[in-house]
């Protein structure tokens, strides 16, 4: 006798495609004993309650409330215009690794923690550096530049006008 040609995984790939189509059989049997069909208008009506929720059951008229449609603000409302900020910021830089080329500056206004690139220096800084800068969003969040030691209060430099008068000639007279 000629050895069978199926082998025991064609046999059990067999077996799971009869289990699936059984499967699927009693699954459509199941939804067509559970369709509905012919249902009347008032079981497939949906109705909306004072709170905006959906129900089975009509809502009460008493509670009902008039509405003035020009009270209604249709997208986003107005904000207050916002306080300028400041520009120029006062830190000091908290930590600064100089072979990687950033580091982080706390904001002395709000304690806050704001990443600086070495792009971002005017000049050479290390920690516990006073530093003024300003802050630019970026993609990953607010990043500091134009960071440059604060030397403190610079006095604005002082001007002397002189009047120069043209020389008089002696030709003239």
């Amino acid at each position: 006798m000629a050895k069978s040609q199926e082998t025991l995984s064609k046999k059990e790939k067999e077996k799971a495609k009869l289990k699936k189509r059984k499967e699927k059989a009693e699954k459509r049997e199941e939804r067509k004993a559970n369709a509905v069909k012919g249902q009347s208008l008032e079981d497939m009506l949906a109705y909306v309650d004072e709170n905006g929720n959906i129900t089975h059951t009509p809502p009460d008229l008493k509670k009902r409330r008039e509405v003035n449609a020009e009270d209604m603000i249709i997208g986003v409302a107005k904000k207050a215009a916002a306080e300028p900020e400041e520009v120029l910021r006062k830190g000091v830089i908290s930590f600064f690794n100089e072979s990687k080329g950033y580091g982080f500056i706390k904001d002395l206004k709000n304690q806050a923690s704001v990443f600086v690139h070495i792009n971002g220096l005017l000049e050479q800084v290390k920690e516990n550096d006073k530093v003024t800068f300003e802050i630019e969003m970026t993609h990953k969040g607010a990043s500091a530049t134009k960071v440059q030691i604060d030397r403190g209060e610079k006095a604005l430099p002082i001007v002397v006008e002189a009047k120069v008068e043209a020389p008089k000639s002696d030709d003239a007279v």
